[in-house]
């Protein structure tokens, strides 16, 4: 385990950097007593390049409603501690503790590379999902500006899209997605987990504040984009007693859907969330892991379709009639929309072939 100093580590979410499970070699910090007075240097943001050759995700799990999507980012700076994608780091020979906030891989190539596989004769039109692994629209996006180029592709095509975000940086896209959400070519959900901005602050550092979050739910549904919320995760005694107020409040603020997701700690997140918690609510600490388990069969994780995205057993059912009545009261539906798929056409790729039409 790689200890990081408080000062070292503000404005991020994890306290350390677990050893990489492909590692045979551990590194531990000790403390000798010297340098307690010194300033020690703020983790500075690291930019790394994807090579890949495609950019669409395909999966078949029951328990998501996409069969397709792209992540233009890998890693995601802001920061959140429950992230259930830390552990995809591991893949890169990069820690899923404060690498995954810090070490960020981008994929210059994607809107090129999406181009190319749109324009394969066997390709079957179906919504891609962003913002389902890591967020497409964290800080580094204003620079890099890679989902707004991908989007521009999919617009171009009338190719359905779905958008999972908890950044105000979507309003920026407005322009694209308008145009596309008269066409029932898009959709869009704003993760809302909390309304208490302390607790977001140490949870989700480096993400929009929730009443920002509202504002960005009203100005997209004000622009006539399908706009819902994504509650994830729910997590004992710290957001559950918010279900209700996040429901009211989001509904005022014009989401026409509402979807939860029970907390997920798989692999590596147990360790970095159960650190955090010891940081930040020490006395709730084992009360929380406590109630983790027993909605998870014993176990602070369960893999099972079917059981990783909801849980199980008496607390688990609680919360699910909570949000059904606070649902229903305030008018909103499940959170899944059909989108369109008629209307795709494959994109132009530069090609010597000349076009016969």
């Amino acid at each position: 385990m790689q200890s990081v100093d408080d000062k070292k580590k503000t404005h991020r979410g994890a306290g350390f950097n677990p050893q990489l499970r492909y590692q045979q070699n551990e590194k531990e910090s000790i403390d000798d007593g010297w340098y307690h007075d010194e300033e020690v240097p703020a983790l500075k943001t690291e930019i790394l390049i994807d090579k890949t050759k495609t950019i669409i995700t395909r999966n078949t799990s029951p328990d998501v409603p996409f069969a397709q999507s792209i992540n233009p980012y890998r890693g995601c700076e802001h920061g959140c501690i429950y992230c259930f994608a830390r552990p995809t780091h591991a893949y890169l020979d990069l820690s899923p503790g404060l690498d995954f906030e810090t070490k960020l891989v981008i994929k210059p190539d994607a809107a090129k590379l999406l181009r190319k596989e749109l324009a394969k004769n066997n390709y079957v039109c179906d919504t891609i999902a962003m913002g389902t692994n890591t967020d497409p629209y964290q800080p580094i996006e204003i620079e890099h500006r890679i989902t707004r180029q991908i989007i521009e592709v999919l617009a171009e095509c009338n190719h359905p899209l779905s958008i999972v975000t908890k950044s105000a940086l979507i309003e920026r896209d407005i322009d694209l997605l308008q145009p596309m959400a008269e066409k029932n070519l898009v959709h869009v959900m704003v993760s809302v987990t909390t309304l208490d901005k302390q607790l977001a602050s140490t949870m989700e550092p480096r993400a929009a504040v929730p009443q920002r979050r509202l504002q960005t739910i009203q100005r997209l549904t004000q622009a006539g984009i399908p706009t819902g919320v994504l509650v994830a995760p729910i997590i004992p005694f710290l957001n559950d007693a918010e279900i209700e107020a996040i429901v009211a409040a989001v509904a005022d603020a014009g989401a026409n859907s509402l979807a939860y997701v029970f907390l997920r700690l798989p692999i590596e997140v147990k360790d970095l969330f159960y650190d955090w918690l010891l940081q930040h609510y020490p006395l709730k600490a084992e009360r929380i892991m406590q109630r983790i388990r027993d909605s998870r069969n014993g176990k602070e994780y369960d893999a099972g379709f079917g059981q990783r995205m909801t849980g199980s057993g008496q607390y688990v059912e609680l919360i699910q009639q909570r949000f059904a009545l606070a649902i229903k009261k305030a008018g909103l539906n499940d959170g899944y929309v059909a989108l369109d798929t008629t209307q795709f056409k494959p994109p132009r790729v530069d090609s010597p072939q000349l076009s016969l039409f």
